[in-house]
């Protein structure tokens, strides 16, 4: 893989998502697993999964994990590079400008519809992670217990990935996983 493709790969990838990591997810799926075929489904939930739990913005940590997964260290690099530099130059240019603008109406009506938008498509990356990452009854268990406790306790994200981890290695020694 050519690290200038990659970068420009990512550069575009950055361009195109609005509302964060969770919203590059539809983008990737389609992207990188679809039409690169440098990951499958479940490898880019499991970087979306470790990019959740790392330190940084998931977007950045997931394009970091494809970029060395297609051309090791420097694609890690590169791909990070790509995914971050339209972000940079946008908000860049848009904080210049923005304060001169943030009080009109239809600049606020605007960002009300994007923010809807974004929604939109969080819920479209869910539904489709949804279906890869519970394939069986013992995993909508576990799923539903981790939104249970996730809403009514306020613990960090790694504690829950620590423990659905740690459930999923039990779950399969016992042979309950795939039922």
């Amino acid at each position: 893989m050519n690290l200038w493709n990659l970068f420009v790969f990512f550069a575009k990838v950055g361009v195109l998502t609005f509302g964060g990591g969770y919203a590059m997810i539809p983008i990737l799926e389609r992207e990188i697993v679809d039409k690169q075929g440098w990951a499958s489904s479940e490898e880019l939930m499991d970087y979306y999964a470790v990019g959740q739990c790392t330190p940084g913005v998931i977007a950045v940590n997931t394009a970091t994990f494809i970029g060395r997964k297609v051309a090791g260290v420097p694609g890690g690099i590169v791909a990070t590079a790509g995914v971050v530099f339209p972000s940079v130059v946008i908000i860049t240019v848009i904080a210049g400008i923005l304060s001169n603008f943030a009080d009109i109406p239809a600049v606020q009506s605007a960002f009300a519809g994007i923010r809807v938008c974004v929604c939109v498509l969080i819920f479209n990356a869910v539904v489709k992670l949804w279906k890869a990452a519970v394939p069986d009854k013992a995993t909508l268990v576990l799923a539903v217990l981790v939104f249970g406790l996730s809403f009514f306790l306020k613990l960090s994200p790694v504690i829950f990935v620590i423990f659905c981890a740690a459930a999923g290695i039990l779950l399969t020694r016992l042979g309950v996983r795939g039922k």
